[in-house]
């Protein structure tokens, strides 16, 4: 029997260069079928048919990596302040679209509570707040520092209910204190009795916009 020959480079397909663009869209793909943990630089770099260090050239690290995630997964809600009604409902919408996105891959709000996110997507979303903010009529120093606080607050809804487990349980205890609330002894407990039933009122999405409107009043309080 004759020895096997080793295969010609020149007969095999040639490999897709590497690139930025390649890594996150092959990070993408992992995030879809596999979940934000399995994105890592070895990983990614099997999918790409690289050795992990060469992806270094183009992202700095896995938190890095990460934060080219999110940025690519914005670009599905296409930030803008333009679109019908007056300025609040605007941002309230852009923003609830923010939370919407990262409630849809809890990895990535955990990650973003903690990663500072960046790339043109982002940019054109922090962009979008703040033209709706001076619309508004809020101070460019309030302005500067509002946006980070709004968009912190979908970003923490998103993280707050990522975990299923977790928000049966809260609905559970929410469930047992609205039992619990007309038993409240008000010489003990005044305001919870006062308040009775309004301390677990309202469903998330109206509890969202008015948390944001109370922000929205601090800024223009300025």
């Amino acid at each position: 029997m004759s020895e096997r020959q080793p295969r010609s480079r020149r007969d095999r397909p040639a490999k897709p260069a590497l690139s930025r663009q390649g890594i996150i869209d092959a990070a993408l793909a992992i995030l879809h079928d596999e979940g934000l943990d399995k994105v890592t630089m070895r990983r990614v770099a099997a999918a790409v048919d690289s050795g992990h260090a060469s992806l270094y050239v183009y992202v700095r690290d896995t938190e890095d990596l990460h934060a080219q995630i999110l940025d690519a997964l914005l670009g599905e809600i296409a930030p803008s302040a333009g679109g019908e009604g007056g300025w609040r409902d605007r941002l309230k919408a852009l923003l609830t679209a923010y939370g919407n996105l990262l409630g849809r891959h809890p990895g990535i709000a955990r990650m973003a509570m903690s990663t500072q996110p960046s790339g043109p997507n982002y940019a054109a979303l922090v962009e979008a707040v703040l033209a709706l903010l001076r619309e508004g009529g809020v101070s460019d120093r309030q302005a500067a520092w509002g946006v980070d606080l709004l968009l912190l607050y979908p970003t923490a809804l998103a993280v707050e209910h990522s975990n299923p487990k977790v928000n049966a349980q809260r609905a559970d205890a929410l469930s047992e204190m609205a039992t619990q609330l007309p038993t409240v002894d008000p010489a003990q407990f005044p305001n919870i009795a006062r308040l009775g039933t309004a301390l677990v009122s309202g469903d998330g999405a109206a509890r969202a916009h008015w948390a944001l409107n109370v922000i929205l009043d601090g800024l223009l309080s300025d």
